[in-house]
This record gives C-alpha cells, sequence and structure tokens, in this order.
C-alpha cells in the first residue's frame, strides 16, 4: 500500500457512498484519465474481464462472430468472447517483442478480407507489462474496417514511442487492478475508450439492473460489473505510487538481467522507444544448453518456498479451445515450454531477492 489509501477509504466512508457508485469511483476513474492523457473516458469496473466483456458487447460482438486474439494471454483474455457465443482465432507471439506477431496477422487480415470473413474485433495483449505495437495494429484497424480492443490488463505504467501511455490503444483498452497488479484495488479493472458513446453504453450495461435508461432498448441483459466505490478509494491511493512500482519493477528485472543472463538464458526484450512496466520477470532456459529445465528451476525454488510459475500456456493448446484455429510457428508454445517468471513484486526485500539469485544460480552455474 502507498500509505495514502486509509486516508480516501475514510472518506469513502464519511460520503455514505459503499455501492458501486459514488465520488471516490469518480475520482478514480478521472485520475487514470488524467494519467493516461488524451481526453480518454473511463469506467471503472469490477474486473479486466468485465471490462473486456462490456468492450466486446459495445462493438457489436455477438454469437458466430469471429474475435482474433493473442493465445498467449491470461484465460479472462478469451474467456468474454466465449461468453458472447463468438469464436476466438488464434496468434502467435513475434520473437522480437513477445507481443501478437503484426505480420502474421497482417497477411491474414488480406486473406480474410479478400474471402469475405474479415473479424469482428481484434484483441491483442500486452503481455507482462509490455505495449504490442499499437502504431501498426491501429494501421491495420483502420484499414479493414476491424474493432481493435487492447488488452492492457498487465501494462498500466507502460510507455511506448517515446510519451504514449499503454491502454490508449485501439477503439476500447483493458486495464486490471486486480491483487497481483502492479497496482490494486483488491479486484477490479477499467474500460478505457477514445468514444464517449462506448463509456455511457457500457455504463449502462454494468448498472442497467438498477436504473434503465429509456434511451437504450429494454431487452438488454446487463451485468453488476461496476467498481465499488470503496474499492476505488483504495485505487486513488495506488495511482499515486503508479510510477514509483514501475521504476521499482523495472530495477528488479534490471538486477535479474544482469545476474542471470548467460549462454541459454533469454530476458523478455524490450523494443526501441519501448518502457514496459516488467511486471513480471520472464526468462526462458534453454536445457540443451544450460543443461537444466524450467521445471527444475522451478522446483527447486519451491522446495525453498519460493513461488515462480512458468509462462502462460498458450490458449490454443488449453482443452477448452482444442481445435480452435491458430496461425503461428508455435513461438508461444516454445516460451510456454521454456520459460519462467520469477518473483517481481515490488516489495521484495534485498535479501529475499538476493536469495532468488543465489539459488537460481545454483543450478545454472
Amino acid at each position: 500500500m502507498s500509505g495514502k489509501e486509509e486516508i480516501y477509504v475514510k472518506e469513502a466512508f464519511a460520503s455514505n457512498f459503499v455501492a458501486p457508485l459514488g465520488p471516490q469511483l469518480d475520482q478514480f476513474e478521472a485520475a487514470v484519465s488524467e494519467y493516461l492523457g488524451g481526453g480518454l473516458c473511463c469506467v471503472g469496473l469490477s474486473s479486466g474481464t468485465a471490462a473486456l466483456h462490456l468492450a466486446l458487447m459495445v462493438a457489436g460482438v455477438g454469437p458466430d462472430d469471429e474475435v482474433w486474439v493473442s493465445s498467449m494471454t491470461f484465460a479472462g483474455g478469451v474467456f468474454p468472447i466465449t461468453y458472447l457465443g463468438a469464436k476466438p482465432r488464434f496468434f502467435d507471439l513475434d520473437p522480437a517483442t513477445w507481443t501478437i506477431n503484426c505480420d502474421i496477422l497482417a497477411n491474414e487480415l488480406e486473406l480474410a478480407a479478400m474471402e469475405g470473413r474479415l473479424p469482428k474485433a481484434i484483441v491483442p495483449t500486452d503481455l507482462y507489462g509490455q505495449s504490442v505495437n499499437l502504431t501498426a495494429l491501429e494501421a491495420l484497424s483502420a484499414k479493414y474496417g476491424v474493432r481493435l480492443i487492447v488488452d492492457s490488463a498487465e501494462s498500466f505504467g507502460a510507455e511506448l514511442d517515446g510519451s504514449r501511455k499503454a491502454g490508449t490503444g485501439g477503439d476500447a483498452a483493458i486495464l486490471s487492478f486486480n491483487g497481483n497488479k502492479i497496482i490494486t484495488t483488491s479486484g477490479g479493472g477499467m474500460l478505457v475508450t477514445r468514444h464517449p458513446e462506448w463509456a455511457e453504453r457500457a455504463r449502462f450495461l454494468a448498472t442497467q439492473a438498477r436504473d434503465p435508461a429509456p434511451h437504450y432498448e429494454h431487452s438488454s441483459v446487463g451485468y453488476n460489473y461496476r467498481l465499488s466505490n470503496i474499492s476505488a478509494a483504495i485505487g486513488l491511493g495506488q495511482v499515486e505510487v503508479l510510477d514509483q512500482r514501475v521504476a521499482r519493477r523495472r530495477e528488479i528485472f534490471d538486477q535479474y538481467q544482469r545476474a542471470l543472463t548467460r549462454s541459454g538464458v533469454q530476458f523478455m526484450p524490450e523494443p526501441e522507444g519501448c518502457r514496459g512496466t516488467r511486471w513480471l520477470t520472464t526468462l526462458t532456459i534453454d536445457p540443451d544448453v544450460t543443461g537444466v529445465t524450467r521445471e527444475e528451476v522451478r522446483l527447486m525454488l519451491l522446495e525453498h518456498e519460493i513461488e515462480s510459475r512458468p509462462l502462460w500456456k498458450p490458449m490454443h493448446m488449453q482443452p477448452i479451445y482444442r481445435g480452435t484455429t491458430y496461425h503461428g510457428a508455435g513461438f508461444d508454445e516454445k516460451l510456454f515450454e521454456t520459460g519462467l517468471c520469477l518473483p517481481s513484486g515490488s516489495d521484495m526485500s534485498d535479501a529475499e531477492f538476493t536469495e532468488v539469485i543465489d539459488r537460481t544460480l545454483s543450478l545454472l552455474s
């Protein structure tokens, strides 16, 4: 915690707004909008998954529509497609960025346009705190008239092209404030959009049971997706230290990289002009070179009560999506096979950090 959360929470209690509306929620949305810049509309919601669900709905995604999405992502970045009866089509990552491969995407969009089967939306993922190539993706979205919804759940605080913030891309972007994110409201998320009408529609869908708007069709199904005013108060204290959190995560990554880089160990690259949050420090371990597998390192750390994890298992490899169309050469599959997320919490002590490095080196050296 930043130390200021209790102040804002007390103000929320004093206002007597405990439900999912109130002055702290309004302030939190305004604070995120100001941080991102550009006059974007922000809608505080109960989770990043809820934000993606509503963004897809507002974009017009429905049964049997196709949504093209990064395969290497968290389940919550894909399940809303299924909620709506739509069909995901999965895409591989670019080895140079570890984000969606825009060349493969461009080729498939050209082919789909010729065959009259363009997707309803594209949902690329800002993986492990690093933004996708917004310039290329926005150009493709405009060229083919396909909605672009960027999953920035892991990248709040990142920058690209020198000054642009992650979370400002496409028709809408998704932020997450879950307990494991770089800042947290305990649970929560946000839909960010340049379209005021999208924000208005999302608010209606998130609170429809409370106050149906007369200018929307009453047959719409709404959801209890609005963010609690109390949670938003926590977010107000957190957003004030976002840049400090990013600086600390980047410092942790740099120290890991200096200590552990050697033949057979590769860290997530950062393209020129980008400044990721390094939400998690991620690396790959080539057993043919190091003589040790990722899993051997993970289990050794676990024996000493140090939690590390594999990288995301690509969604096209998950049983629920078996047989779903996938485009790529399997780079994301290789990342899952050899990739490891090291402990990266902003509040790690020097002793904890040193122990992780020393115990990892005991196997790699």
